[in-house]
Parts: structure tokens; C-alpha cells; sequence
């Protein structure tokens, strides 16, 4: 519980700071699918969303809600920050578009069993109790059906290093977060009958630290190039990709 109260605290924090400054709500979806390497090719992991039931897990801000929504999908989206369920119901609201929001805790859901074809999720698992929360999101995943999520990953001792000690735009962790490593993706596995793992900048993680736009091309070149002949190298990577699937 005191993990949960921390998480929310930070979160609440957050949402007030986004709140202050002012930060746009209309958007395109290219804002959203291109501002990581993996968010779009992600994405393409849920197929036609078209008059499917889609949750948003954890939705944060509520871009991919709206995202999602544009697409033809019936969405109900929820995060454990009641100041981001607002800020994406606003967010909706100004995209002109229907989503369902509930604040809610991501280890204990509450939603029917199987109610959805597709869950969505960035950078949520690693803030939770993976073996509670992959229960509760089997459960309420229809038979068949598919989850996605990008996380941070946790193989690469260098990076983890970095991250430790190094500041760069965009550090904003809680205390108990961690990037996910091979213990909770056997966890996931346990839960699930089919998980699939791929892995998303390589040397190009350090945009990071360069900012330089000119160099971000070729080092995804390399990264493409690396990953496709060394498959082994995803696990020094950045991020991961999971794509989890329900029994049928």
C-alpha cells in the first residue's frame, strides 16, 4: 500500500505540474505514434481496432486513448492519477471524441472477466506487481485476445548505470519503479500462453543524452540493421515491445 500511495502522490504531482504549464490538448496522431521509435510499429501489433473493445491501460495523459478512439475503437481507458484521468478526459473532450475513463489501480481492475479484444499500455507494467497485475489483465483480456505494451528494460548494466546516474530530459521516476527484467517477463509468461519480446533502440538511446536531431536517422539505420542479423543484441536495448496473447 505504501508503494500504491507513493505512486499516486507522484503521479498527482505530475499532472498538476502539466496543468500549470498550460500543455496543449488537440493533437495529431503522428504527434503521438513518432515520439518514440516503438510507439507506432507497437501500435501496428493490435491490427484494425475498428469496433473492438480497447482498454488503455494506465493512459496518463490520454493521447493514446484519443488515438485509439480515431480509429474506430471503443475505448475505456484508466490510470491510478485521478489528475491524468482528468487531464485525459479533457484531453478527449478536445479531440472531439468518446472514451470511457475510471481511476483505477492497475493491480485490481474493475471490469468484468473478458471484457476486451485489445489492451494498450506504455510504460506502466514496470511500476506494478507483475505477477498481480498480469492475473487481473488476463482476466478482464477475452479469450484470443491481445495485450501490447512498451517498457523500459532492464538488460543492458550500462544503461542501468546511466539511468541511475546520469540526468537527461524527461528523468521523471518514482521511487519503486524499475525497468523490467527477465524475472517479471517469466512472470508474464507464466500468466500468458503466448508472449513475444522485441527490442527498440539500441545505440540510438543516445538521443537521450545528444539531442541531436541530425544523428537520430542513422543510428536507428544502425539499430535496424543490428537487430534484424544480431537478434541477440535486443537484449541490451532500451525498450521492449511485449505482445501478449489470452488463450483462445
Amino acid at each position: 500500500m505504501d508503494r500504491i500511495v507513493s505512486e499516486l502522490a507522484f503521479h498527482d504531482r505530475q499532472a498538476q505540474k502539466r496543468a500549470d504549464a498550460g500543455v496543449p490538448l488537440q493533437f495529431s496522431d503522428s504527434d503521438y505514434l513518432d515520439h518514440e521509435t516503438w510507439i507506432r510499429p507497437a501500435f501496428a501489433q493490435l491490427g484494425d481496432v475498428s469496433g473492438l473493445s480497447v482498454l488503455d491501460y494506465g493512459c496518463g495523459h490520454g493521447m493514446a486513448a484519443v488515438v485509439l478512439a480515431r480509429a474506430g475503437a471503443r475505448v475505456t481507458a484508466f490510470d491510478l492519477s485521478g489528475g491524468y484521468v482528468e487531464e485525459a478526459k479533457a484531453r478527449a473532450q478536445a479531440n472531439n471524441v468518446h472514451v470511457d475513463f475510471v481511476q483505477a489501480n492497475g493491480e485490481q481492475l474493475p471490469f468484468a472477466d473478458a471484457s476486451f479484444d485489445r489492451v494498450w499500455g506504455c510504460a506502466i507494467l514496470h511500476h506494478l506487481d507483475l505477477a498481480r497485475a498480469g492475473a487481473t489483465l488476463r482476466r478482464v483480456l477475452k479469450p484470443g485476445g491481445l495485450a501490447v505494451f512498451c517498457e523500459p528494460w532492464g538488460g543492458n548494466p550500462l544503461l542501468n548505470v546511466a539511468r541511475r546516474r546520469l540526468p537527461y530530459p524527461g528523468k521523471h521516476r518514482t521511487p519503486d519503479e524499475m525497468p523490467l527484467t527477465r524475472l517479471q517477463l517469466q512472470q508474464l509468461q507464466a500468466i500468458f500462453p503466448c508472449v513475444q519480446i522485441r527490442g527498440f533502440q539500441l545505440l540510438s538511446m543516445a538521443r537521450r543524452l545528444l539531442q541531436s536531431r541530425r544523428l537520430q536517422k542513422p543510428l536507428d539505420w544502425c539499430d535496424a540493421m543490428l537487430l534484424e542479423r544480431i537478434p541477440f543484441l535486443e537484449k541490451y536495448c532500451r525498450y521492449v515491445v511485449l505482445t501478449l496473447r489470452n488463450a483462445q
